[in-house]
């Protein structure tokens, strides 16, 4: 029981697919290794439930960010799955590919085969597209797949006011907006199935888990990867169980892959002695390999969360303070699984250019009928929408290290928000954009009137202070371990997500990327997983 073809750390987004991908063939014995617990508390499953899994200690990992300069020294939470199908257990289930020039891009960075074209069979080839359910060919999508894609289950008439208002501004209807090129307005497609959260522990766990060949562990802490004694080869991986105990080993014949995600991966690695040796030493742990990019890189989209009060229109705000509001809502999802509760927490999006000069679009917004001072206080009593606007290029570049050699103890994360002249400037851009889209004809009928931040914010500069006020992670963290080139002192892994120094282990999670995809960047990850499990299974032919 502890010696396996395979081990993959991390039963999330990317783990739940590649142990699916690597058991199917019945030759390969696979070991899943989750520290957190299974996908079994009712929130996960129904789609409002989000608001009671982020901040829960069952579902979530709890972390903060450093006090952050750009957020005014602000400490914000760092939601991250604490669950069978990861993030894909708690997120906004928005299905988003991001753009062709985010992938061109990889690829022009000295990343051989993951321009656009190369990766979109991949993305095709685990999706289920409801679109696609009659028979309909799709050259940009995929059926029959595990990984569903349905419309949402609601529409709101001040989100279809909001989209007329963003055409009056130059943004257009958008129906879909994984065709390579997401410019446009409308509502997001999702990871659903018929009202209920389609999650990756069920799209790729549920049907392999019954395999001989694959065994699935959960409460199982990675400590640290074991390296031969030369240092040049992981052999597998020391693990204890969550309620305690002492470390058992477990050994890998072909490879461990790191799937625990832009957070998770990094501590492993530190924690195993690989790393930057000022880290490692300030941490107390012995250094095994010099690997300075493990940790550093770190992206994210910061969302500003504007706020405007509106008249004579229907907002959660006031359903959701309503007990009779309350109670139609669970009738209608009890009975047609349709309504709010089957909502994800944004329904309309738009990616927009915030100046003119932008080659493509580089600002995303997630409009809600709904608004509240922060993530988990109760809704506004008051009708109101939300429109955050999220930078999907920022320049700034943060990090995550460990604090100590105690694998218990969650690592330092310091995005570095808003440290850039750049971001600073598209921050005070987007939100203009968004006072032009709410100050067009028409949104005029429901009288909207600017709460957060404030029309006295008005300067670059003080645009800039309000985006550091309101700005939030919109939980999208990546690069920590980011693929590159031989020439790239930073490049943690190669092209194939093979780790650079030492055989025997690769890296597919959202840490591999070398830049952050313009949009969300779960479904980003499961392709990254499809194309590392074809990787491992042609290497073992």
């Amino acid at each position: 029981m502890d010696d396996f073809d395979y081990i993959v750390v991390g039963a999330g987004t990317a783990g739940c697919l590649l142990a699916n991908r690597l058991s199917a063939d019945r030759r390969n014995r696979v070991l899943l290794l989750e520290a957190g617990g299974k996908d079994d508390y009712v929130w996960i499953h129904i789609p409002v439930g989000y608001l009671y899994c982020i901040g829960n200690p069952r579902t979530d990992w709890m972390y903060m960010t450093e006090a952050e300069p750009g957020l005014n020294g602000r400490s914000i939470r760092y939601p991250r799955g604490k669950v069978f199908g990861g993030c894909s257990s708690i997120n906004g289930m928005i299905y988003m590919r991001g753009q062709r020039g985010d992938y061109d891009g990889w690829a022009d960075l000295g990343n051989p085969g993951w321009a656009w074209d190369e990766v979109l069979p991949f993305f095709k080839q685990h999706e289920d597209y409801y679109r696609l359910d009659g028979g309909a060919q799709d050259e940009l999508h995929g059926h029959g797949g595990e990984w569903r894609i349905e419309a949402q289950r609601l529409r709101w008439e001040i989100l279809d006011a909001w989209r007329e208002a963003a055409a009056e501004q130059g943004i257009p209807a958008c129906d879909d907006f994984n065709r390579g090129d997401n410019f446009g307005c409308g509502y997001f497609e999702v990871n659903q199935r018929r009202g209920f959260r389609w999650n990756a522990a069920k799209a790729f766990l549920r049907q392999a888990i019954t395999r001989q060949n694959l065994t699935v562990m959960s409460g199982a802490h990675v400590e640290r990867l074991l390296l031969s004694e030369d240092g040049a080869r992981v052999t597998g991986v020391a693990v204890r169980d969550a309620g305690g105990g002492p470390s058992r080993s477990v050994s890998a014949r072909r490879e461990v892959v790191l799937a625990a995600g832009a957070v998770g991966t990094p501590q492993i690695l530190e924690l195993s002695g690989i790393g930057r040796p000022e880290v490692l030493a300030q941490a107390g742990v012995p250094i095994r390999l010099a690997a300075p990019g493990v940790g550093e890189n770190l992206q994210d989209h910061l969302q500003l969360r504007t706020v405007f009060k509106v008249k004579g229109a229907a907002t959660l705000n006031v359903q959701a303070n309503s007990p009779w509001g309350k109670a139609r809502m669970g009738l209608e999802y009890l009975l047609f699984r349709t309504g709010p509760m089957s909502m994800s927490p944004s329904q309309l999006g738009a990616f927009a250019r915030s100046d003119p000069g932008q080659a493509r679009a580089n600002v995303e917004y997630h409009v809600q009928p709904l608004s509240l001072d922060k993530f988990g206080d109760p809704l506004h009593r008051f009708p109101a929408i939300t429109a955050s606007v999220c930078n999907l290029r920022p320049t700034a570049r943060g990090s995550i290290h460990i604090r100590s050699p105690r694998s218990e103890d969650a690592p330092k994360i310091a995005p570095n928000y808003l440290s850039t002249p750049e971001d600073r400037q598209v921050a005070a851009d987007s939100i203009r954009l968004t006072r032009r889209i709410v100050g067009s004809p028409a949104l005029a009928r429901y009288a909207p009137e600017e709460f957060v931040p404030g029309p006295q914010y008005d300067s670059d500069e003080a645009l800039a202070e309000a985006a550091g006020l309101v700005g939030t992670t919109i939980f999208h963290p990546v690069g920590t371990c980011k693929m590159g080139p031989a020439n790239d002192p930073l490049a943690v892994v190669d092209a194939q997500l093979r780790f650079r120094g030492v055989t025997g282990l690769r890296i597919a999670d959202a840490s591999v990327m070398p830049t952050i995809t313009s949009g969300n960047t779960n479904s980003p990850t499961l392709m990254i997983a499809e194309r590392a499990a074809a990787w491992m299974l042609a290497a073992a032919d």
